[in-house]
């Protein structure tokens, strides 16, 4: 299992665990409040420019700015491609969907 503070920029993971340093640990508390689960999908957005420190992670459509320390307490493991899109599909993909054409919105219109 690798850190979040290691995960190459862009490239999505699956949160596994959240550590704490200490028994009744306050950040990995408020980390886990934020949203950063097992099972939430997770990216590293920016790093800042001094050390890549700090370092912007996305939950979901939330983003945050933490301190490599920080991100160190978060354990991933690298997505799998079935979940790597947080985007929903377009009506035109799902299931029992009429596929529109452009000469059928001209028609519907005139």
């Amino acid at each position: 299992m690798m850190r979040l503070s290691e995960l190459p920029r862009r490239t999505p993971a699956v949160v596994q665990s959240v550590d704490d340093a200490t028994p009744g640990d306050p950040i990995a508390r408020r980390l886990r409040e934020l949203g950063f689960v097992p099972g939430e999908i997770v990216q590293i957005i920016a790093y800042g420019p001094f050390g890549m420190d700090p370092l912007v992670a996305q939950v979901g459509f939330t983003r945050f700015a933490l301190r490599r320390v920080e991100a160190a307490r978060i354990g991933v493991e690298l997505a799998s491609a079935s979940v790597t899109s947080i985007v929903p599909a377009e009506a035109s993909e799902q299931p029992g969907a009429k596929a529109s054409t452009p000469n059928e919105r001209t028609k519907r219109t005139a």
